[in-house]
């Protein structure tokens, strides 16, 4: 019995209840890993990880000396979702998708939100994340965030929390979709037993979006391609796994040149007009005629292409501004500015260190507080505070002061765990949730996602660069319980 000595620990545990017996969805699987010898459940684990080995899923960690491709860490006990969470886990995600569009368009249109001082004018004027040279700008179906990965938490209380949103270029799809088709032969009487959704359609779901927001008289087939950096970024493998999903061109910014007002890809063939780009290149880099003038990796001229609606870019251009911390603080309020409503899902209580009585507060309980850079992610340029050094304290309280505008602080939450594959036992490990949106003719969300997991013990950070790891998601469809309840050998259960 594998999970005899299991302790849930005082947290949330996606799959175990704090007496020690699964949840009620989770007896399938729990049943099929207490069949197992420990031996087999080990074999079961390196086979998985050798299967994503060979199919060469890698990321890269920026300034690692050892080495820049690595394997990212994956454990073989998914996260598991009932339905009905599910159901309202979707709800608030379309919300939160529709309200943060229709805010990136406002503020770089007319801007009412500001005029009605639902957010201060100062924090838009000082976000490296705007672009004055979006103003003006409409998208095709006035669309701005067509790929989305908005990152949640679970909290002690059993809720879901908003953790951040990712509207510019989010990463991690190809992890979770990959994982799916190991996991299947993991443990395939427990996947099918457990009416889990299938995610593998995403790559017609994304290809449907972009061709979607093609522009006026492309015609059925417009030509889309995903762009990307080259093979020196993180996130390449992913890069080419999408085009190869949807059937697309994979090109760089050497691959493409601009005339007569449009987009053109070199081929052996000669030159093709490009109607669509999902772009896996930050804002900055994309043009160096607009932005960074050294960038080697945009097309010069794409944004004037773009402005007049020859080309269209997935994401858009500018939608970073929903992406910087401090505005997150105020999606509650952007919520309900344009929709009426309020949010489904809650942020997690958040402290804008530019406001004078705000930073005050954080000061007084950097303790118990954990810091974030405002315009940082992958883990870097945070403090968390029950974990720091007063020398760390004493440090981060310097940077507060300098530059305010730069951070927010949240409490620390107690993340919840799923029972994970240490080396000498099963253990909880911390766990966070990524699922992904697309808005195109509708908004869909993928019924899954990243789940990202600490692999060290007592570690509240997730992210890859950082050690963190990943495991499959399952959602339940919605009658899985009672299925699952009708089970032989059911009731005779924990």
């Amino acid at each position: 019995m594998h999970f005899k000595q299991y302790q849930t620990k005082g947290f949330f545990d996606e799959l175990m209840k704090s007496t020690g017996a699964p949840r009620g969805l989770a007896n399938p699987l729990i049943d099929q890993i207490n069949a197992l010898t420990p031996k087999e459940l080990r074999r079961r684990q390196k086979a998985a990880e050798l299967a994503l080995y060979q199919q060469g899923i890698t990321f890269s960690v920026y300034g690692d000396k050892k080495g820049t491709e690595k394997i990212m860490p994956f454990d073989i006990i998914p996260r598991i979702v009932p339905g009905d969470e599910w159901q309202r886990l979707e709800r608030g995600l379309k919300q939160r998708i529709e309200a943060l569009n229709l805010f990136i368009g406002d503020i770089y249109g007319e801007q009412k939100i500001l005029k009605d001082k639902i957010i201060p004018r100062d924090l838009i004027k000082t976000s490296a994340c705007f672009l004055k040279q979006c103003m003006g700008l409409r998208p095709p179906k006035d669309i701005w965030i067509h790929i989305t990965g908005t990152d949640l938490v679970r909290h002690n209380d059993g809720e879901f929390y908003v953790l951040e949103d990712n509207l510019r270029c989010p990463s991690g799809i190809s992890y979770v979709l990959q994982n799916r088709a190991v996991m299947k032969r993991t443990f395939p009487q427990a996947f099918e037993a457990m009416k889990v959704r299938p995610i593998s359609d995403y790559g017609d779901h994304l290809y449907d979006t972009l061709k979607y927001i093609a522009p006026e008289g492309t015609g059925e087939k417009p030509n889309v391609i995903v762009l990307t950096p080259g093979i020196y970024n993180s996130a390449y493998y992913e890069h080419t796994f999408l085009a190869q999903q949807m059937g697309v061109t994979l090109a760089e910014g050497s691959d493409l040149l601009v005339k007569d007002d449009h987009v053109w890809l070199r081929t052996t063939r000669g030159l093709q007009k490009v109607d669509v780009i999902y772009r896996r290149i930050d804002d900055e880099f994309m043009d160096p005629k607009e932005f960074r003038k050294e960038s080697l990796l945009g097309v010069p001229g794409l944004m004037n292409c773009y402005r007049k609606g020859n080309v269209t870019l997935a994401n858009a251009p500018g939608t970073g501004i929903a992406d910087d911390k401090a505005i997150y603080a105020y999606v509650p309020q952007i919520i309900k500015y344009y929709l009426g409503e309020d949010a489904i899902i809650p942020n997690v209580p958040t402290f804008v260190c530019s406001d004078p009585k705000q930073l005050a507060h954080v000061l007084d309980n950097l303790k118990t507080l954990v810091v974030k850079a405002v315009n940082l992610s992958g883990g870097y340029g945070m403090l968390i505070g029950p974990q720091s050094t007063p020398a760390q304290r004493k440090e981060f309280a310097a940077k507060l002061k300098k530059n305010p505008r730069d951070y927010i602080a949240q409490p620390t939450l107690a993340l919840s765990r799923v029972p994970t594959l240490s080396p000498k036992s099963i253990e909880g490990r911390h766990v966070d949730f990524r699922p992904y949106i697309l808005y195109g003719k509708q908004i869909f969300v993928l019924p899954g996602g990243l789940t990202r997991v600490a692999m060290t013990k007592g570690s509240l950070v997730v992210n890859s660069s950082q050690g963190g790891g990943s495991k499959d998601t399952w959602v339940m469809e919605e009658n899985a319980a009672e299925a699952i309840a009708a089970m032989p050998g059911e009731k005779t259960r924990a």
